[in-house]
């Protein structure tokens, strides 16, 4: 029987090539879709979940108070707090504290020639203490001893292989610094791609003594955004006892400054999604974010599901008298319900495949928007997930179809009878068809909104020009080399400017502090944002003075610039009434007075509103140059640059970053969403499409004899057209009515995350209307026009 099953099925759909072939395509376009969004989900998913002792392991962050009642939040804790945990906490099993993406120009004699590489990232001071908290593979080394020593370090096998090639790497040298060399102690197997915790490169913490001699170990206030620490705990439930003991730790290590320096720890299951402790510009991709995805990926599989529904119920009246002969034969309706639910299940196993091979095809473009490396095992988990998904189509898309067809009844079928209810209820059909139009125009209306914020980014003024701006990071801080550099960069017609600052005006991490202003005694209740840079600041990245004049050329600061913002904040209208008033920053120990007022410009994204700022002089802290160029022929200035660089610089690797490329990683998250929605869009209107085609199909076959009877008394092509197109119409009005609140709604509270955003506008809702509108015009006329142009003779030959 299940043989003769398969015959039929095999018969039916290789008859019906077209009817068999959209299915197909509708099906696979919707599980690639679904697919790929399973991938990107279970990837995020699973970060840091292959530790074994994940349960675990808790983070400590610190939450900043400050005194006009906001909270900052930061995902560092101090180096000394480690020990603390380790010795005075019985909740606590390890601890480890680690000091992530220090920059490292890294070099290794072959041959007696020096070869340098410059590392930005995967580098880390860390404690031998983190190899017993996270999972790590070595293959070569003792976890407990390798990082013991000063000046030693541990590789991983890609990193070791980038530096000795073959060669044997224990043992090897590597110099990190001017006069510090280290011996690779260990090498570990490359970890899993989805963890937070991406290190290559681990020198143990003993020799940050020897790169930072005036770091003091011990305080408890030094903080910084790439500093960690992990600690795992004896059980999970022993969290809530740890967590009441920080604010006495925090009391005991920082007195007075404990109200504003607090302490907790946080679930490793927690860290990787929550983007308020976001550092260094990796993309936030927040819990919301995913069950967003998921939900466009089961809107993906359902829409493509209605399209079956909507093709199969369009060739029911065609099949009736099969079904009637198969029933007066003595077939039972459980018979043929497992029959056309076997010829749907054939047509889902062969859009699975081809949704395999298109989700395989288009992973190197989707990786690369979503900047990740995601790949298609076929592990148990995947293969679970697409066996479910399998069944879950078969019976959505094959079950409703082939209650309908078996329920037909054999009389009226053989007779011919068969009326329009009776393939299937036509309103069940509207209410499909209006449902795939809501998720399309829902997704149309989310790519527009998207679109027009992301373009507002990039198009709004930001207080500074960020085009023509080449920026490198200095290899020494010596004011003579620095000097000379510039120097010889200004000989050049072609470079205009040339600014040494600690960063430039918009950043990814932003520093600040507490300060006294004018004659009072105690701090002011907010932070100062800093801006640490030479007097050629504003000239180079072309910000304008509102009041006052530039600073002063100074080692170190003798007097500041303050943005508008922190006129704001202080209650001054007049920006002239602010000069020559004077203020304390904690950096400097004396008062100095402000000689201007700079327009405001963004210190970081368009997501947070300008924070008040000073711009000041301290040539120690003078690690960048921004260097304006004419913007002719750039590639060539940049190698006007890279040689100017080798002559001063002959030991360090030349790296440079355009401005305009370093700020548009603020906005990765964002360019994310817009690619994913653009997508998932394409698919969506690419499936309603096809659904809509099934629909008009099943009315033209319904009403073939009226078109032909309308033609003979004289009905027009385009009357025909109008008459089979405006029902359909209609149910696009419908969707674009419930549509528009339902994302509208959604997208105002996407749009919240931002500080300067747009404003929703009609013009949006109607064009996704409008589009929505035009694909349905044109996938209902290519129908209409064929049943229009028909014979009419051969409409009605059987009457």
């Amino acid at each position: 029987m299940l043989q003769n099953y398969f015959k039929i099925a095999w018969r039916n759909l290789t008859t019906q090539r077209s009817y068999t072939l959209l299915n197909i395509l509708g099906l696979s376009v919707g599980m690639a879709g679904g697919l790929l969004i399973f991938l990107f989900v279970r990837y995020h998913l699973s970060t840091d979940r292959h530790h074994t002792k994940f349960d675990r392991i808790f983070r400590v962050v610190t939450d900043m108070h400050l005194d006009d009642g906001s909270v900052e939040y930061y995902p560092e804790a101090p180096l000394p707090m480690a020990q603390a945990l380790r010795t005075d906490f019985s909740q606590v099993e390890q601890a480890a504290f680690l000091m992530m993406n220090r920059e490292l120009t890294v070099t290794y004699r072959k041959n007696g020639k020096p070869v340098r590489f410059l590392e930005h990232k995967g580098t880390a001071f860390v404690e031998p203490e983190l190899f017993a908290i996270l999972d790590y593979q070595w293959l070569r080394g003792n976890p407990k001893t390798a990082l013991r020593e000063p000046s030693s370090i541990v590789l991983t096998e890609s990193w070791a292989k980038k530096y000795f090639g073959d060669a044997d790497p224990m043992g090897q040298m590597l110099n990190l610094k001017p006069g510090i060399d280290a011996k690779v102690t260990g090498v570990l197997a490359d970890p899993l791609k989805t963890t937070d915790t991406d290190i290559s490169l681990f020198i143990s913490i003993a020799t940050l003594k020897k790169f930072s001699p005036d770091y003091n170990q011990g305080d408890w206030g030094w903080l910084n955004s790439n500093y960690r620490l992990f600690c795992t705990l004896t059980s999970p439930e022993a969290a809530g006892s740890l967590e009441a003991a920080m604010p006495a730790l925090g009391k005991k290590h920082l007195g007075d400054n404990a109200h504003v320096i607090q302490f907790h720890i946080q679930p490793l299951r927690e860290s990787h999604f929550d983007v308020r402790r976001i550092m260094g510009g990796a993309t936030a991709i927040r819990p919301s974010l995913l069950w967003s995805l998921g939900l466009v990926g089961v809107f993906l599989v359902l829409t493509a599901c209605i399209n079956f529904v909507n093709l199969a119920t369009a060739q029911a009246l065609r099949r009736g008298k099969e079904v009637g002969i198969r029933k007066t034969l003595g077939s039972t309706r459980g018979q043929l319900v497992r029959q056309f639910l076997l010829e749907t299940a054939l047509i889902v196993l062969a859009a699975t495949g081809l949704a395999l091979l298109m989700a395989v095809l288009s992973l190197p473009v989707f990786n690369q928007w979503v900047s990740i490396g995601l790949s298609l095992h076929l592990d148990g988990l995947t293969l679970g997930f697409i066996a479910l998904l399998v069944l879950i189509v078969i019976l959505l898309a094959g079950g409703y179809p082939a209650a309908v067809l078996s329920g037909f009844s054999p009389w009226a079928a053989l007779k011919g009878k068969l009326s329009a209810k009776s393939g299937g209820s036509y309103s069940v059909r509207q209410s499909l068809i209006v449902l795939q139009f809501v998720i399309c125009q829902a997704l149309i209306i989310g790519s527009l909104v998207v679109a027009t914020q992301v373009r507002y980014i990039q198009n709004t003024d930001i207080g500074f020009r960020k085009d023509n701006v080449v920026v490198v990071t200095l290899p020494n801080p010596q004011k003579a080399s620095r000097e000379t550099f510039k120097n010889e960069l200004l000989q050049y017609p072609e470079i205009k400017s040339v600014s040494a600052s600690y960063r430039p005006p918009s950043a990814l991490v932003m520093n600040g502090g507490s300060f006294k202003f004018g004659d009072k005694a105690e701090w002011e209740p907010f932070p100062l944002r800093e801006r640490v840079a030479d007097a050629d600041y504003l000239k180079t990245y072309g910000m304008q003075l509102v009041a006052g004049r530039n600073i002063s050329q100074s080692d170190t600061i003798q007097e500041y610039l303050v943005n508008e913002a922190f006129l704001r904040k202080m209650n001054i209208r007049d920006p002239k009434q602010i000069v020559g008033r004077r203020m304390q920053y904690y950096l400097s120990p004396v008062s100095l007075p402000i000689v201007g007022v700079v327009k405001d410009f963004h210190l970081r994204s368009l997501r947070e509103e300008i924070a008040p700022c000073f711009i000041a002089s301290h040539s120690e802290f003078f690690v960048r140059a921004g260097i304006r160029i004419s913007g002719q022929n750039p590639q060539q200035t940049v190698q006007r640059i890279q040689q100017i660089w080798e002559k001063i610089y002959p030991d360090a690797v030349f790296e440079y970053e355009f401005l305009d490329e370093q700020l548009a990683q603020f906005y990765e998250t964002e360019n994310l969403i817009f690619r994913l929605v653009n997508t998932f869009a394409g698919i969506a209107i690419l499936i309603c499409g096809l659904g809509l085609y099934g629909l008009v199909s099943l009315v033209v076959v319904q009403r073939t004899k009226e078109i032909g009877i309308r033609k003979v008394l004289g009905a027009s092509v385009a009357g025909i057209v109008a008459l089979l197109s405006k029902d359909f119409l209609k149910l696009v009005v419908v969707a674009m009515v419930i549509a528009s609140p339902i994302a509208g709604y959604v997208m105002s509270q996407w749009l919240q995350d931002f500080a300067y955003k747009i404003s929703l506008a009609w013009w949006m809702f109607a064009l996704a209307g409008g589009l929505a509108v035009l694909v349905a015009l044109v996938t209902v006329s290519f129908q209409s026009i064929r049943a229009a142009l028909a014979n009419p003779v051969k409409s009605l030959r059987t009457e």
